[in-house]
């Protein structure tokens, strides 16, 4: 505070060496001045211009200002009512749309389930056509293999038959007995059928 002395006193200094600043500083503040008739009309005008501003804007500005405000209240709490309505009808439409997707959803897992029970029993019922059919190709191709099979053992047999005889005559310039080469042929395929 000691400090703020010294400035205050060089800063004051350049204005009391003009003599108008130097009379002003010695009266105090003309603003205070009660012996001066021209503050006395200053305050009365400033007193009638208060109380007129004050009437003016009592019987003019702040009735306008307060429909104002009051109509602006009326349409927020308007807009208010109808936010709440609103969200009201939102939350129902939300609940009424759960509803419906569980809804939807417990049928719709009703309808797989249904249909994965009926696909099942088309695949077994199919599955079972299928062995069938199977079984039967499978019937058929032994049958034929065994018929395959009896040919060409009778093929073979004629051809053995006929080899051996063409051997034996051969060999030995005599024609060997039918019967006897068919019963050597008989027991060789036989012992080779069970080895």
């Amino acid at each position: 505070m000691e400090d703020m002395m010294p400035r205050r006193l060089a800063a004051s200094l350049p204005l009391l060496a003009f003599p108008a600043f130097a009379r002003a500083a010695e009266k105090g503040m003309p603003q205070l001045d009660f012996a001066n008739k021209l503050l006395i009309s200053q305050v009365v005008w400033l007193a009638i211009i208060f109380f007129a501003l004050y009437l003016l804007l009592a019987q003019w500005g702040l009735p306008r200002v307060a429909s104002v405000l009051d109509e602006r209240a009326r349409r927020i709490k308007g807009d208010l009512d109808a936010a709440r309505a609103a969200k009201q009808t939102a939350d129902d439409a939300i609940a009424e749309l759960n509803a419906a997707a569980r809804h939807a959803h417990a049928e719709a897992q009703t309808a797989i389930a249904g249909a994965t029970e009926r696909a099942k029993h088309e695949a077994l019922a199919h599955a079972s056509a299928l062995d069938a059919r199977l079984k039967a190709d499978l019937d058929a191709a032994e049958a034929r293999i065994t018929a395959a099979e009896q040919a060409a053992m009778g093929a073979l047999r004629d051809a053995a038959r006929e080899t051996a005889t063409t051997l034996i005559t051969r060999l030995t310039g005599l024609t060997p007995d039918s019967g006897t080469v068919t019963a050597a042929v008989d027991q060789a395929l036989a012992g080779r059928a069970a080895g």
